[in-house]
This record gives C-alpha cells, structure tokens and sequence, in this order.
C-alpha cells in the first residue's frame, strides 16, 4: 500500500545529472593512517560536545550542497529504476519522489518501517522529520554513511538501493533519531524506538550508545551494541556483533571502538576496552581486552597478530579495505 505523504512535501522530478553513476574507487592517498590525529572521534563523543548547536560556517554551506547533490543522484536513481522496473512506479513515488529533500523521504521511510497500529505512521514521521531537519550533524552523519556503504560494500548498487534497502544503514539512522531523543530527555519514546529497530531489521543498538559518522553496518543482523558503547568515525561492522557488557555491572560498562576499525562477523568486544585507531577484528573473535591502534586481534580469547610486544602493523585503515583475511598467513598454516 502506498504511503500517505503531504502534498506540501511533494516536488518535481529534476533531471540534472549531478554525478557520474560509476562506483566511487578508494583514492589509498587520502586514507593513510596520519589521517587519524588525536582528538579522536572517539574521543570526542566521549566529551559529549558532537551535536551541540553551532553557528554556521562555510563548512555548512559545503555540506549542504553536497546534501543537495546527493539527494539529486538518489532521486536520478529512483527514475532510471521506474524506467527498468514500470511495475515500481508507486513504490518509488510515495518513498522517494514525491518528497522535497533527503530528510523528508528518510523520515518516511524510518516511519513506514517502525509504525504500528498504535503508533502510525504520521506521527513517528513528525518525530524523525523534526530530528532531521532541526539537527545538521545528524544529516551530515546520514551522508556520510551513504557514501559509506556505495563505496565499501560491493553489493551496493546505488544510493537509493542503500537508502531503501539496507536495514543496517536504516537501522543506524534511526538509532541517531533516538539517541537525540535520550539525550534531551524522552527516554520512553527512544526506548520504544529502538525496540521497534529491533523487531524489524534485527538490529539492537540502545539509545545511549554514541555513533560517529561514516559508518557501514554491513548485513547487519543480529548487531548489538550496549548503553555506554561509543564507535568513532569511519567504522565498518559486519553481521552478528556485539559491544557488550561482562554481566551486571553498572556505569560506562561497554566497548569503545576507535576511528577507522574494522570489525569481522560474529565478533564479541566484552566491558569497557578500547580497540584503538585502525584496528582490526578478525570474524569470530572474543575481545576482552584493549586492542592497540593499526593492529590486528582474532581468535578466541582475542590475540594480536605478531605477538603483545611487537604487534603487526597496519598499513591502511581496515575500515575502508575490508580485508578480512591478509593476516591470516601470519597468525595460522591451517590451509583446506
């Protein structure tokens, strides 16, 4: 059934091209492990001083083009895919075309996927839509993780396949919009929000956990991240992971990840250690203990690659190559 959507959010179709269609290719230079300088993100999620209202600047400005740019190609795309599919048609106008900006069709699209009988859709797009348009640190986190996953997981095809097909990257949208609720106090309705996010795409971050930007939740099933977790900038976590706590202690409890981390399939980082900048976890690991920057842990109990006292370093940050597999030769001579 096609959702209902305010004529006073409907536009028409612009063609202009904006960008070329090919996917982005990694340019190595611009991701050399130099890039990550202290304050880490991480560290700066930890202050609490991301999302605090600023004045804008020239770099708001440049943004907002890029979101216009952006939200150009998304709509060039959903066109090309009626052209290929006519049998889309309404599907794409009621999430995508008739809407005059990105936030609007992704406050749609969040409120489709989580409204029930109870709680329709009306009202939980009010509650993104208003989050997305009051808060620019939100949206720019919403760009940066389109680009993210265009560029890291080749099974993307387009932006609008991310934007409507992807739960991970729904998911992580949504846990922004319930982050921001926590945080100015209506816990009740974050609350709901994330078990919603839970119940639909499989996916279990609580509100409390502080997200940076860039980030791919890649497949995404069955994710866990805990009240106290922080994940910095440019992050790629894959399927069944958890960044949990180690029982029933109480206060800053769970995992903080670090800039530019990789973390593989099935990974569980237990308490409050931190996995440094650039690191990478291999799949199936169990880390109960800090990881140092630019090294590799795998196995179960968790070991570095190399050795404690003269770990392997990374040469570029695991997040955007998705290597998974480069250390093993060093860590196993297991072969099939």
């Amino acid at each position: 059934m096609a959702a209902c959507v305010d004529n006073s959010r409907t536009r028409t179709s612009r063609n202009t091209p904006c960008c070329d269609s090919d996917r982005p290719q990694i340019d190595k230079s611009r991701y050399k492990f130099v890039k990550f300088s202290r304050p880490s993100s991480t560290d700066v999620l930890l202050s609490g001083t991301i999302g605090h209202n600023h004045k804008r600047t020239m770099e708001d400005e440049l943004y907002g083009e890029e979101e216009e740019e952006i939200w150009l190609k998304i709509r060039e795309e959903a066109q090309s895919d009626v052209a290929q599919e006519p049998i889309l048609q309404d599907y794409y106008f009621s999430t995508i075309l008739s809407h005059n900006s990105l936030g609007s069709a992704l406050a749609n699209h969040l409120a489709n996927k989580l409204s029930f009988t109870d709680l329709p859709n009306s009202v939980l797009f009010d509650v993104f839509f208003n989050i997305l348009i009051d808060d620019l640190t939100i949206r720019r986190a919403v760009i940066k993780d389109l680009k993210a996953v265009k560029e890291r997981d080749p099974a993307c095809i387009s932006l609008v396949h991310c934007l409507l097909n992807y739960k991970g990257f729904s998911a992580c949208q949504a846990h922004r919009v319930a982050h921001k609720l926590w945080s100015r106090g209506r816990k009740v309705l974050a609350l709901l929000i994330q078990n919603r996010v839970s119940e639909v795409f499989a996916v279990d971050i609580h509100p409390g956990a502080r997200i940076g930007h860039g980030i791919l939740l890649d497949h995404a099933t069955g994710v866990v991240v805990g009240e106290t977790a922080v994940i910095g900038n440019d992050v790629s976590i894959l399927h069944s992971v958890t960044l949990g706590g180690t029982g029933k202690v109480s206060g800053d409890r769970h995992p903080k990840i670090g800039d530019g981390v990789l973390v593989g399939a099935g990974t569980h980082v237990l308490g409050n250690v931190r996995i440094g900048q650039g690191a990478k976890i291999g799949a199936g690991s169990v880390v109960l203990k800090e990881v140092p920057a630019r090294t590799t842990a795998v196995g179960n109990p968790a070991r570095l690659i190399g050795g404690k006292e003269n770990p392997i370093k990374l040469d570029m940050p695991p997040c955007f190559t998705m290597d998974h597999t480069s250390f093993i030769s060093d860590w196993s001579d297991y072969v099939i």
